[in-house]
């Protein structure tokens, strides 16, 4: 099966938009969500409701940080995503908020595990920004994969027999193949807010017979979705960023 993985959609319709054509157009077989369908981005009613949608035809669907701010606020998040989500709560219905607060912190889906941070602790919202962080979150559970998100810039890490760690950045549309000697930890860069200082929105495909992961990126209306921002009364910073990637 081919498997369209997604991070850190963060309610920005032009990005996911892009990324569910493109996930298609390379024959998307069923739909992944890691998690931050909102925060940040103006359009967390559509985004909400595309998940919402997704899941009811058999899309998988973790809960991210700023999911759970939703209904539990966060002493964690900085001036512009507290803002952001404040913003948020007021425009979602009361199916969608119940919706994000439904949704599992980790799915395990044959030899693979999906959470939004990392597998350690899923409800701490840690970061994976190197290798150590890598090799607790695979020590954690006994998947051969996990696929995360949360820090919304991509990395791969893998852990042999003997806990040697290896680690790197992918290159957009190279296939990996995971091997079965060793377990994996693939993290996926964000849809809707880049920081790795490339603005196209961010994605994975992962092929669960040759277990191959390509991680892609797909440009979109990056001005359309920092004008939404704007227009919204949004702190600026958040559509700034989106023009940088960072």
């Amino acid at each position: 099966m081919r498997l369209a993985i997604f991070a850190d959609i963060h309610a920005n319709r032009q990005a996911f938009s892009a990324c569910l054509n493109a996930a298609r157009a390379r024959g998307a077989e069923r739909i992944v969500c890691l998690g931050d369908v909102v925060g940040y981005g103006a359009d967390p009613e559509w985004a909400v409701d595309t998940v919402m949608g997704l899941v009811d035809d058999g899309a998988l669907a973790v809960i991210g940080n700023h999911d759970h701010a939703v209904s539990t606020p966060s002493e964690n998040m900085n001036a512009a995503a507290t803002a952001a989500i404040e913003w948020t709560r007021g425009r979602l219905s009361a199916p969608q908020r119940r919706f994000l607060a439904e949704l599992p912190l980790t799915h395990r889906d044959d030899d693979r595990l999906y959470v939004h941070s990392e597998a350690s602790h899923p409800a701490r919202w840690r970061y994976v920004r190197d290798t150590p962080d890598a090799a607790r979150s695979i020590e954690a559970t006994d998947a051969h994969v996990t696929l995360c998100g949360h820090i919304h810039r991509p990395a791969l890490y893998s852990m042999s027999p003997a806990a040697k760690m290896t680690s790197f950045i992918p290159t957009t549309d190279v296939p990996v193949q995971l091997l079965g000697g060793r377990r994996w930890l693939a993290v996926l860069g964000s849809v809707g807010q880049p920081r790795d200082g490339d603005p196209a929105a961010s994605f994975a495909m992962f092929d669960t017979t040759s277990r191959e992961i390509t991680y892609c990126r797909v440009p979109y209306d990056v001005e359309a979705a920092a004008d939404r921002i704007r227009a919204n009364g949004l702190p600026h910073w958040l559509a700034d960023r989106l023009l940088m990637g960072k």
